[in-house]
C-alpha cells in the first residue's frame, strides 16, 4: 500500500531493505541467542545514513525504521534512540555549539546518544524523579539513578533528566564524566541483543553550558523528544506486522496438512488478513504522524495513536503468526517466536499503552486524567 511514496522514498525503502537483508537479517538469530550484537553495526548504519536520520523526511525516515524493525528490532533501536530521541531533540533545543558538538558525531557514529528518563521508582511519572542536580560555583553536580536505557553503555552522551529545585531540567552528559557508571541488563525477555543499561551518577559534575533548553524546562524536552520517538517506535512496530506477514505468506504455502496446503484454509487465511489489514492501519496512522511531524505542527495526538495502535497490532500479529506456525513457531529457527518476544514490550516503553490512552483522551478532551 504505498499511495503517497514519490519515487524518492521508494528507492530510500528498497535500499534500505537491501541494507537490512544483507547486514542484519543474516544476523538476527544468533545476536538474539547471544544477547549482543556485533558493534561493527554502527558503523554500517552510519555509512549509509540511517544515524543521520534527521536529514531525511519523516515519511521516508519512517521506511528505514520499518525495514529495521521487519529484521530486526534490537538494531532498529539503535537509530530510534540515536536519531528520535537523542538527535532531533539537541536540534530543536540545542544551541548552537550543542549543536556543533554532537549531531556530526551522532550522525557517524562516533558517538551515540542514549535518553535517560526512566529510574527504578518513575517510569510513567516523569514528575517524580529523584534524580538531582545541585548547583555549584560553575555548574551542575548531579547525582541519581536511571534504569532500561536504550544504548546505556554503548552511549558517549546522556540525556539525562534530573530535579533542579522542584522542576526537571535536561542536561548533556559525556558518558565519560567522573562518577557516571553504566552497567548492562541481561536475561530481557526481548531486545536480547540490543544494548540496555542502567546508569549511575556519583556526583557527576557539567558545565552550566550543557543544560539543553531552559532550566527548569525538561519536561517540554522530555515529552518533545517523546513526540519524536513515539514516531519511530510506530513505524518499527509496523515492520514487525510485515514481518510477520511475509513470515506467515511463506510458511503457509510450504506447509502441507490434509493433503494440501494450509493457506487454503480458511482460518489460516482470517488470520493472515487480520495481520495485513491490522499492519497497514498502523502503518497509514504512522505516516499521519510523519507528515504532521514535517508539517511543523504539533503531534502529540498523532503520534500518540500511531504508537498506541502499531504497537498493539504488533503484538496481535505476531502472536497470529506464531498460532499460524504451530509448534515451529515456538523454536527459534523460525522468526515469529523472536518477533512476538520483540513486540510484547513496545507497549511498555516510550509510554505504556495506558499512558498512551490518557494522553489523547487529554489531547481530546482538553482535561488531564494524570492529576
Amino acid at each position: 500500500m504505498d499511495l503517497t511514496l514519490t519515487p524518492e522514498q521508494e528507492l530510500i525503502r528498497s535500499s534500505a531493505r537491501e541494507f537490512v537483508d544483507r547486514e542484519v537479517a543474516p544476523h538476527a538469530r544468533e545476536w538474539d541467542r547471544d544477547e549482543t550484537m556485533d558493534s561493527a553495526i554502527v558503523a554500517k548504519l552510519a555509512e549509509v545514513g540511517f544515524l543521520a536520520g534527521w536529514e531525511l523526511d519523516t515519511v521516508s525516515y519512517c521506511l528505514v525504521m520499518e525495514e529495521l524493525g521487519r529484521a530486526d528490532s534490537s538494531v532498529r533501536g539503535i537509530v530510534s534512540v540515536n536519531v528520535g530521541l537523542v538527535g532531533k531533540t539537541i536540534l530543536k533545543w540545542g544551541t548552537d555549539a550543542q549543536r556543533d558538538q554532537w549531531i556530526p558525531r551522532l550522525a557517524t557514529g562516533d558517538a551515540l546518544g542514549c535518553y535517560a528518563l526512566t529510574e527504578p521508582g518513575a517510569g510513567s511519572d516523569p514528575g517524580s524523579l529523584q534524580t538531582r542536580a545541585e548547583r555549584d560555583a560553575d555548574g551542575w553536580r548531579i547525582s541519581g539513578s536511571k534504569i532500561f536505557i536504550t544504548l546505556g553503555t554503548w552511549a558517549a552522551l546522556a540525556l539525562v533528566f534530573a530535579k533542579t529545585g522542584d522542576r526537571v531540567t535536561c542536561f548533556l552528559v559525556p558518558t565519560d564524566s567522573p562518577g557516571f557508571s553504566a552497567h548492562p541488563i541481561k536475561g530481557k525477555l526481548g531486545l536480547r541483543a540490543q544494548d540496555t543499561g542502567e546508569l549511575t551518577m556519583d556526583d557527576v559534575r557539567v558545565p552550566a553550558e550543557n543544560v539543553l533548553g531552559e532550566e527548569g524546562g525538561g519536561l517540554k524536552v522530555a515529552l518533545s523528544a517523546l513526540d519524536n520517538g513515539r514516531i519511530s517506535l510506530a513505524a518499527g512496530c509496523v515492520g514487525i506486522g510485515q514481518g510477520c506477514l511475509e513470515a506467515c505468506l511463506a510458511y503457509t504455502k510450504e506447509r502441507q496438512q490434509f493433503g494440501r496446503s494450509i493457506a487454503s484454509f480458511q482460518l489460516v487465511q482470517e488470520l493472515l488478513a487480520e495481520i495485513a489489514v491490522e499492519t497497514d492501519a498502523a502503518r497509514l496512522l504512522t505516516w499521519r504522524a510523519a507528515l504532521a511531524a514535517d508539517a511543523g505542527v504539533r503531534h502529540t495526538l498523532e503520534s500518540s495513536i500511531a504508537k498506541y495502535y502499531a504497537s498493539e497490532a504488533s503484538v496481535r500479529a505476531a502472536n497470529a503468526a506464531v498460532q499460524i506456525h504451530g509448534g515451529y513457531g515456538y523454536v527459534d529457527e523460525y522468526p515469529v517466536g523472536k518477533y512476538l518476544r520483540d513486540a510484547r514490550v513496545t507497549t511498555l516503553y516510550e509510554g505504556t499503552s495506558q499512558i498512551q490512552k490518557l494522553i489523547i483522551g487529554r489531547q481530546l478532551t482538553g482535561e488531564s486524567a494524570f492529576v
